[in-house]
Parts: structure tokens; sequence; C-alpha cells
């Protein structure tokens, strides 16, 4: 019987948010169990609203070196490292759940890493996973249930706009996204949030585009974006953390998709759930701003 499971995901926080529904499964299918995530320092805050999180800690040297006082009877390794596979043997965690690489000899229990492939969602491929161990799930939405209340009834309708993505071939082009924001603001008649961080484009670039457009670049943790997110009525963004954040407080999303990018297509990575709308094409700069502002108008009416 399974007590005490260790899950760790420590990349980036829109990789981790597809794991809530193998983390709803561990729960489901060992009723009674402790379950500890283990997530990158900046993904902590953010992990802590996962409803079935009952513990959640910073993957750091300080909680690898004192993991074997842990005793945990479980450790899924959700994306795999050599250190993790290493020190969650050397911890003599019992069960070793991860996939077949970096070290992968290791583990008790593994799966071939087919996910390059693309030949599904994430969620899936996570959901595929606990499998091994025999952790399922008939609930297979990406929800937060433990998001602080917030209340700012000025962004409450409003349309956001997240113009980043880490990979610049994910990336529509910035200007395109300049237009399409101040074009929102005009044409659809309502306020528009410019959310996200980025470290190179500053928050100049979307300053004095109107009065009805809020500028929140580098302004929010990513609770606060959550529950900012929260208020809209749907969100453009390219492939990125924000887009499955927006899924995951319950809001459209207007995704704009390469598909010519083996693994990186919408069909592994696009917004999960219902009533999103992805545009996708060969060259991200065949999108037109026409398309995106018509999408966007359309869920924002319908």
């Amino acid at each position: 019987m399974m007590k005490n499971i260790l899950a760790i995901r420590n990349d980036r926080f829109g990789e981790f948010l597809l794991n809530i529904p193998a983390f709803r499964a561990l729960k489901e299918s060992f009723p009674g169990s402790l379950l500890t995530l283990a997530v990158s320092p900046a993904v902590k805050e953010l992990a802590e609203c996962v409803e079935y999180a009952d513990q959640v800690v910073i993957w750091d040297d300080d909680f690898e070196k004192n993991l074997r006082k842990q005793k945990f009877d479980t450790c899924v390794v959700l994306n795999p490292t050599k250190e993790a596979h290493w020190i969650s043997f050397w911890a003599g965690i019992p069960k070793r759940v991860g996939y077949n690489r970096k070290w992968g000899i290791l583990l008790t229990h593994k799966i071939q890493d087919n996910k390059n492939l693309g030949l599904k969602h994430e969620v899936e491929y996570n959901l595929d996973l606990v499998g091994l161990i025999g952790a399922k799930t008939s609930d297979k939405i990406v929800r937060l249930g433990k998001l602080p209340q917030y209340n700012k009834p000025e962004y409450v309708g409003a349309i956001a706009v997240h113009p980043f993505t880490s990979d610049t071939l994910k990336q529509w082009p910035i200007d395109k996204f300049r237009q399409l924001i101040k074009r929102l603001s005009e044409e659809a008649g309502v306020k528009v949030l410019v959310v996200g961080r980025d470290e190179v484009i500053g928050r100049e670039y979307f300053d004095n585009l109107g009065s009805s457009i809020i500028n929140l670049v580098n302004r929010t943790s990513l609770v606060e974006l959550a529950q900012i997110l929260k208020q809209c009525k749907l969100l453009v963004t390219c492939d990125s953390g924000p887009m499955h954040l927006a899924a995951a407080v319950g809001i459209p999303v207007v995704a704009l998709f390469r598909n010519d990018l083996a693994g990186k297509t919408p069909k592994r990575w696009g917004p999960w759930g219902k009533r999103h709308v992805v545009i996708e094409k060969g060259q991200l700069t065949d999108i037109s701003v026409e398309e995106v502002l018509d999408k966007a108008k359309y869920i924002r009416y319908s």
C-alpha cells in the first residue's frame, strides 16, 4: 500500500500544471496517502494552489540530502533527470517510477519516452506514467482548486493578451501583438490587459497604447497572474505557460501555434479542455492580426 508519495516535476510552471490530473489520479487511487510535490522555487507558490498536494517542497540540495529521512515509499519522476533518478535510488525509495532514459536503469517502474513524437497531449502522457503503478482518474480536468479569492472589478470581462514565449521558434511577431492589442481595445470595445514577464522587451513597449489598455507586464507573481486571468473573458497567447494557466482557471484561450515542429504541435501542447481556439500554421508569420482578432471577438461575444 502506497502511503507516502513523492512526485517530482521541477521544470517550468506550464509543464507543471499539465500534471494536475496525474496528481489527482494518485490521490484517488491511493486514498489516505500523503502526496508531496517537489518543484522549482519559481513554481512553489502556484503548486500550493493544487488541491491534491499535501505538501509542496523545493527540489534543492537541502531537500535532496534529507530525502532518505522522509521515508517515501514511492517516487514518481515526471520530468526525467539523472539527478532525480539517482537520488531517489540512493534514498532507498522502494518504488521509483519514470521514463526509461537518463539513467532509467535506476527505476523500478519505467516507460519509454516517446513524447517527442507528439502523438497525444502532455496530460495524457503524464497519466500514462502514473498508470504504471495503477493510478487512474476519470476527471482529467486541469484545475487550480485552492486559488485564493481575488476581486478586481476593473478586470472583470477584460481580454488578456500574453505576447511572449520562452522559445523564439514559437513567438508570433511582437509587433503583430502590439497591433492586435490596439485593435482589440478599439474594435471589441473592452478593456485589454497585457500580461506576462519578459526580460528583453521592457514594459514601456506596451505603454501609451490607449486608455483602455492596462500594462501589467513584469508586475505580477504567478498566483496573481492566475487570479487576474480568472477575472478575464479570454486570453490570447502563443504556446506558453500562461496559456496553460488560463485553462487551469477556466477561461478560454486563443492560442497561436506552429504545426511543423514535431513534438511541439498543439496536439501535445495545446490548451487543455473545451472552448479553446487554436490557430495553427507552418509559420507563425502567416497568421494575420485580422484572423486572431476575429477569433477573439467571436469568443468574446459568444
